[in-house]
């Protein structure tokens, strides 16, 4: 199982870095590592680093070409737009993916 996120443009591949990471992507990469543990690959492309992975995704591309950089993120899975202009939430994707959601909680640590 493969999960594709374009990102809007970050600092850093995760967005934790800085003296204080943005809440948001501190539950996004909690929720990457929770489905990391049930063996779902999930990838980030960040648009300031990456944008030539923008452009070779034609649906992407379409999608930001017809609504700006509002569109971000998006996520993909089973290579179809699953949710656009905000990030799903881990039970959302473990629904759409037909896992079981985890209880526990797992610790993110910063980025330097």
């Amino acid at each position: 199982m493969k999960i594709l996120i374009y990102d809007p443009a970050l600092c850093c591949s995760t967005g934790l870095c800085g003296p204080e990471p943005d809440p948001v992507q501190i539950a996004v990469n909690e929720t990457i590592m929770k489905l990391g543990k049930q063996g779902v690959d999930v990838v980030r492309f960040n648009l300031s680093k990456q944008l030539q992975d923008f452009v070779a995704n034609k649906e992407v591309a379409a999608l930001l070409h017809e609504n700006g950089k509002k569109i971000l993120p998006v996520t993909i899975i089973y290579g179809k737009v699953f949710k656009t202009g905000a990030y799903a939430s881990y039970e959302e994707l473990c629904a759409a993916l037909g896992l079981a959601p985890l209880k526990d909680k797992i610790k993110i640590l910063k980025q330097e």
